[in-house]
């Protein structure tokens, strides 16, 4: 493809007056959008609602849109990391291995960001928690590994829900408030 004045056609982008090109990816149809695609990226925005649900039934500032957005987010950005890689067939530096440390610093971001430490107790550590697993799903629901979607759903709703019944009955209620 080649863009003279903005134009495109034939495989690279050349700016009105300059000699060097672009080389882009092909196109991807319209018509390739099917159900295994549909399904990761459901499967990500659904898990990610019913994590943040805890989150929200507690009144906790991430709740369920932070955390679908994210799970959605982060498979979007593995599919879009592997279509690319097998578009391109190894040529050049592509690497989907990448969207680990994309998603490990934009999570980062937005989990630091939900942490406070006030008069010496710190708060919100369970939700930034959850927003990094919230990524990390996204990710496994995104190159479609459903063994490990399925057991990481698993564990996390028996951490969310199991658990808290454990903290509520047998810790000390104001050691719990802490902690969240």
């Amino acid at each position: 493809m080649r863009a003279v004045f903005g134009e495109v056609s034939d495989g690279a982008c050349i700016l009105a007056g300059q000699e060097r090109t672009m080389e882009l990816n092909a196109p991807t149809p319209l018509h390739l959008v099917d159900g295994p695609i549909l399904a990761r990226l459901g499967v990500a925005a659904g898990l990610g609602l019913l994590l943040g649900l805890d989150r929200e039934l507690r009144g906790h500032p991430a709740g369920m849109r932070t955390h679908g957005i994210i799970c959605f987010t982060c498979a979007l950005m593995t599919i879009s990391a592997i279509t690319l890689h097998r578009q391109l067939r190894g040529e050049g530096n592509i690497d989907p291995l990448r969207v680990f440390e994309a998603s490990a610093a934009f999570t980062g971001i937005i989990a630091a960001g939900l942490i406070v430490f006030n008069k010496g107790e710190i708060h919100n550590l369970t939700t930034a928690a959850h927003i990094w697993l919230a990524g990390m799903i996204g990710i496994a629901c995104g190159a479609a590994q459903w063994p490990l979607v399925i057991s990481a759903a698993i564990v996390a709703v028996l951490m969310l829900t199991a658990l808290r019944v454990v903290e509520t009955r047998w810790l000390d209620p104001r050691k719990r408030d802490r902690e969240d």
